[in-house]
C-alpha cells in the first residue's frame, strides 16, 4: 500500500536531465526520507510532484496520489486534497505578522486548527504580532511548517527542514516532525542523518538524477560503506 506513487519520472530543465526514470513509492504511514548528495535532483522531485517546476520544463511518467493521477493537474487543486508542501527556502511573508502569515495559509471550508499548531509550537502564538522578517531562522521555520499543519492533510512533502538551524533548534523542529508524522505520513528530504534516523521508517536515494536505493532507513544508515557510497558520508554523520 502506498499513498503516493511515482514511475518513470523524467524532468528536463533548460537542457539539463535532471531525473532519469525516478520511480518510487511512499508508505500511508511514517516517514519517507528522500536522501541524496547536493544538485542530485531532490527538491525538483517535490516540485515536480506540486506542479511547481518552471515554465518551459519537460516532464515525463507519472505521479499517483491515493491512486489517481495528478501529474497535469493545478498545484492549488493538490494542496487542497491534502498535499501539504514546507519548501526549502521556508517562504515566509516577511512583511507580514506570523498570525497574518497563518491567517493566509487557512483554506476556505476547512477549520483551521490553531491549538496543533501552538500546541507544537507554542512560540508562534508568542510572537503573533511580530513581523515575520524579523524572526530566527528556527522561528521562521517553525512558522512554514506551522501554517501546513493549520490545514488537514493527507500527505506532508517537507524540504530540508533544518537546514542551517542551531543544534536545539533541530531538535525543537524534529520532535515538532516526529509528533506529525504519528498521524500524517511525510516524504521528508534531509540532509542530518541523525533526524533521518530518528525520523524515517523507509528511504529513498537518488544518485545522478536515478534511484540508487529504496528500502528501509535503518539497512541504509547502518551499513557505512553503502552510506558513504550513496550520501558520501559516514554513520550518524550530520551535514
Amino acid at each position: 500500500m502506498t499513498i503516493l506513487d511515482i514511475a518513470g519520472l523524467d524532468v528536463r530543465i533548460a537542457g539539463s536531465h535532471i531525473l532519469q526514470g525516478v520511480t518510487f513509492g511512499v508508505a500511508p504511514q511514517g516517514v519517507t526520507a528522500l536522501l541524496g548528495r547536493n544538485g542530485v535532483g531532490k527538491t525538483t522531485t517535490l516540485k515536480a510532484i506540486l506542479g511547481l517546476l518552471p515554465r518551459g520544463a519537460e516532464v515525463t511518467g507519472d505521479v499517483r496520489f491515493a491512486g489517481a493521477p495528478i501529474t497535469r493537474r493545478p498545484t492549488f487543486e493538490l494542496v487542497r486534497g491534502g498535499l501539504g508542501y514546507v519548501p526549502e527556502d521556508r517562504g515566509v511573508f516577511a512583511g507580514l505578522t506570523v498570525a497574518e502569515n497563518l491567517r493566509l495559509a487557512e483554506r476556505p471550508g476547512a477549520a483551521p486548527d490553531y491549538e496543533r499548531v501552538y500546541g507544537l509550537f507554542p512560540e508562534l502564538q508568542r510572537r503573533g504580532k511580530q513581523r515575520a522578517g524579523t524572526l530566527s531562522g528556527g522561528q521562521q521555520q517553525m512558522l512554514a511548517i506551522g501554517r501546513v499543519l493549520l490545514n488537514p492533510n493527507r500527505l506532508l512533502l517537507i524540504d530540508e527542514p533544518t537546514k542551517g538551524l542551531a543544534p536545539k533548534v533541530v531538535g525543537e523542529v524534529a520532535a515538532a516532525l516526529h509528533a506529525v508524522a504519528q498521524v500524517v505520513p511525510m516524504l521528508l528530504v534531509e540532509q542530518n542523518l541523525a533526524v533521518v534516523r530518528r525520523l524515517a521508517r523507509d528511504a529513498v536515494v537518488i544518485a545522478a538524477g536515478r534511484v540508487a536505493y529504496t528500502g528501509p532507513a535503518t539497512d541504509l544508515l547502518d551499513y557505512t560503506e553503502k552510506t558513504k557510497a550513496l550520501l558520501g558520508v559516514g554513520k550518524g554523520h550530520q551535514s
